[in-house]
């Protein structure tokens, strides 16, 4: 659960790498929090309110929370691929509708380099360097 809100305690920590399981976990609490919202704007009548041209209590909470989360959902996805021995400038490939989409997807799906890489140590902790182990 902790890796969940991960991305919260390194809010804009864009060094390092990150789990699998901490960006998947973070983008489904974004998922289910944006879910809610969008619920709940449904049942009080909220998207009526914004096609005559206001602004609902819930479309503006739904903007802070997209706005709280662009952040750290940007940091945990450059350590995401960080993870995986990629730059951060692949993210950009996301600019291309759909192909891009689905190669990120795709790169963030992959397990990442196991023992350090480039851009720091495993986040899993593993150790592939022998010597070290018996030393």
């Amino acid at each position: 659960m902790s890796l969940m809100f991960q991305p919260f305690k390194k809010y804009a920590d864009f060094q390092g790498r990150a789990r699998r399981s901490e960006y998947w976990l973070f983008s489904l609490f974004c998922f289910i929090v944006g879910v809610v919202i969008g619920i709940l704007r449904v049942a009080t009548g909220g998207f009526e309110a914004l096609e005559s041209g206001r602004m609902d209590a819930l479309g503006i909470v739904n903007l802070l929370f997209s706005l709280a989360v662009l952040v750290p959902s940007l940091a945990v996805g450059f350590r995401r691929l960080h993870d995986t021995d990629r730059s951060a400038w692949w993210i950009l490939i996301g600019l291309i509708p759909l192909i891009g989409w689905i190669v990120l997807i795709v790169f963030y799906l992959l397990p990442g380099t196991t023992g350090p890489n480039r851009f720091g140590p495993d986040p899993k902790g593993a150790q592939t360097d022998t010597a070290a182990v018996f030393s």
